[in-house]
């Protein structure tokens, strides 16, 4: 388990208690700060790497396209983060383009990369479904979108866009993948108090991840999810307790569902 020696505790609500972070490596760092500083025990184990595209040829090719278009959609962090690559090997963003993500989560993102927020975001529901509901993108007809993903992302957004009227196109700037399982982590389920998740490919890699001795214990682990889809997933592929939803999508929210969790479990002394 890797250690974070900059995390100073700021309660003892999660006390012993071992949390599985799931995220991918880069991104796990601040979900294991707070746990740390909430007493628990942090074990990182990345169920999805992420590959940045932006030097595969389709997204080369689209470099000089960007002005077309009037926004852009970012559908991830890792989206924002793969995608301001691509924008800034082209030059920067398009004069006047508007910006959008899915979730907060995307949002904070694009903060830290550029120093602006979104244009839009959702407000309550962080999801495509959220951003479909805004008022701005009720009438779209003739407008020129472009929604930054991953390979193999949903197409919801870009079905209704097109419905109300737009030009829709994708591009792909990152690809996920299922890393392999360290040695060292076979046995995690016996290492793990509950599970952290935040997204259905990552929850489907692990349970693919992990060995078939391993299966029951995991099974039999709570988990904290940030969507109830993922929360459905779980149901299906086994989990037997239902899942804690974690609104919204954040590490803050993730850590106050940790904290609600323990507060029903018995002492760990």
């Amino acid at each position: 388990m890797r250690s974070w020696p900059n995390c100073m505790p700021t309660g003892s609500e999660l006390s012993g208690r071992r949390v599985l972070v799931t995220r991918p490596a880069h991104q796990a760092e601040g979900l294991c700060q707070r746990i740390l500083a909430h007493g628990g025990q942090p074990l990182c184990l990345p169920t999805l790497a992420i590959i940045d595209l932006a030097s595969s040829p389709a997204v080369q090719q689209a470099l000089g396209q960007l002005g077309q278009y009037q926004l852009l959609i970012f559908v991830s962090p890792n989206a924002v983060h793969c995608g301001l690559n691509v924008l800034d090997a082209a030059g920067g963003l398009p004069p006047q383009v508007l910006l959008a993500t899915v979730g907060e989560g995307s949002a904070r993102t694009l903060r830290e990369r550029l120093g602006r927020g979104p244009d839009l975001v959702p407000r309550d529901s962080f999801d495509s479904e959220g951003l479909l509901a805004l008022p701005a993108l009720q009438q779209v007809a003739g407008q020129r979108i472009l929604i930054l993903r991953g390979e193999d992302g949903r197409n919801l957004l870009a079905e209704t866009l097109r419905q109300r009227g737009a030009q829709v196109d994708y591009l792909a700037v990152y690809r996920r993948e299922c890393p392999p399982l360290p040695s060292s982590l076979d046995d995690w389920p016996q290492n793990t108090d509950i599970i952290t998740v935040t997204s259905g490919e990552g929850l489907r890699n692990l349970y693919q991840m992990t060995p078939d001795a391993q299966r029951s214990a995991m099974l039999a682990r709570p988990m904290v999810v940030v969507s109830s889809r993922t929360a459905a997933l779980a149901a299906e592929l086994g989990f037997v307790q239902p899942a804690w939803l974690a609104h919204p999508a954040s590490d803050d929210a993730i850590v106050a569902s940790l904290i609600e969790w323990a507060s029903t479990q018995g002492s760990t002394v």
